[in-house]
């Protein structure tokens, strides 16, 4: 997997997390996924279509979101709720407003679209049908743990 179309995902992942929330963050070795589980306890589920096909998805923690929307909106958040969820998927717009930019410096028309919030560790993330592998990225932060994944086809 080309790492020029792996990078978008995590910059702009981070960059959020750091101007949103003042979120430092450190990766993990990254690996291939064998299974389209989540590894987290919710999800933002993106699609990217044009003259790139797949998908990718940004996994949070319990604990990892929880403290990331609390430094967000400067309150303490407890448990997953609707405001929780709301975060995620804005979070995930972000992401993939940032990539769709960055991908388009490459030379490539993509969209890349936020499709829907999964929730659940080990719910399933619907990666694209023919996708060969999803690159799974694990950051440990001062929150918790964020994992990003990305599959092209």
């Amino acid at each position: 997997m080309d790492a020029t179309l792996v990078n978008p995902f995590v910059e702009g992942t981070l960059h959020i997390l750091d101007t949103t929330a003042f979120v430092k963050v450190k990766p993990d070795p990254p690996f291939l996924k064998t299974d389209r589980k989540a590894l987290g306890d919710i999800t933002g589920y993106l699609e990217i279509s044009g003259d790139l096909t797949g998908s990718a998805a940004v996994s949070f923690s319990e604990k990892s979101i929880l403290g990331i929307v609390s430094a967000m909106f400067g309150e303490d958040m407890t448990e997953i709720n609707d405001e929780i969820k709301d975060a995620v998927g804005e979070i995930s717009n972000m992401v993939a407003g940032h990539v769709t930019t960055k991908i388009a410096e490459l030379s490539k028309k993509v969209k890349v679209k936020f499709k829907e919030i999964i929730q659940g560790q080990g719910a399933s993330i619907p990666h694209m049908e023919g996708s060969k592998y999803i690159l799974a990225l694990p950051f440990r932060t001062t929150k918790g743990k964020v994992i990003i994944e990305v599959s092209y086809i």
